[in-house]
C-alpha cells in the first residue's frame, strides 16, 4: 500500500514552487490517491496535470499499482484548511454550527482558529413597535463548527 505520507511529501514538495496550498491527500486500501489542491483564484486544469506528473514521476508503478486523481477542493464543499476560509474572507458562507443550526452570512475575519460571520437577522429592541433588520456578527471555532462552505452566487 502506497503511504499516505510519501504522497503528501510529494506534494507538498511541488506546492513550494506554486501559489497553491495543500486541501487534501487521500490513499484508499486499494490504492487510490485523491489529492486536492486550492488557489486564491481558483485552480487551473494545467497544473493539476502538472502536479499529476509530478507525482508519477516520484513514485514507482512496478512496486504499486494505483490510480491518481488531483484537483480542486470544489466550489460549495466544505473548508477543510484555514486557507480556504482565509481566502473566502467577504465571501458569502454558510456554517452548520456545533448545535446543528445552519447561518448564512458574510466571512468577515479569520483569526485561526476563530472566524467571524456577519449575519442580517431580525431584531425587536424595547419601545419598538416592529422588529428591524441587523447586522450581527458571530465567532465561532473552525474547530468545532461542522461545516462552512462558500455559498455560490447565482
Amino acid at each position: 500500500m502506497i503511504d499516505k505520507k510519501v504522497v503528501q511529501n510529494l506534494v507538498e514538495e511541488w506546492l513550494k514552487d506554486n501559489d497553491y496550498f495543500l486541501v487534501d491527500v487521500s490513499v484508499s486500501a486499494d490504492d487510490k490517491i485523491v489529492v486536492e489542491i486550492d488557489h486564491a483564484d481558483g485552480v487551473w486544469i494545467d497544473d493539476c496535470v502538472e502536479l499529476s506528473k509530478f507525482i508519477e514521476d516520484h513514485l514507482n508503478r512496478d512496486e504499486e499499482d494505483y490510480e491518481l486523481e488531483v484537483g480542486s477542493a470544489g466550489l460549495g464543499q466544505p473548508f477543510k484548511v484555514p486557507q480556504q476560509y482565509i481566502n473566502h474572507v467577504g465571501d458569502d458562507v454558510e456554517v452548520l454550527s456545533p448545535e446543528g443550526k445552519k447561518v448564512k452570512g458574510v466571512l468577515k475575519s479569520v483569526n485561526e482558529p476563530e472566524f467571524t460571520v456577519t449575519t442580517i437577522q431580525k431584531v425587536k429592541n424595547e419601545g419598538d413597535k416592529r422588529p428591524h433588520n441587523e447586522e450581527i456578527d458571530l465567532s465561532f471555532n473552525m474547530n468545532e463548527v461542522k461545516y462552512v462552505k462558500y455559498l455560490l452566487k447565482v
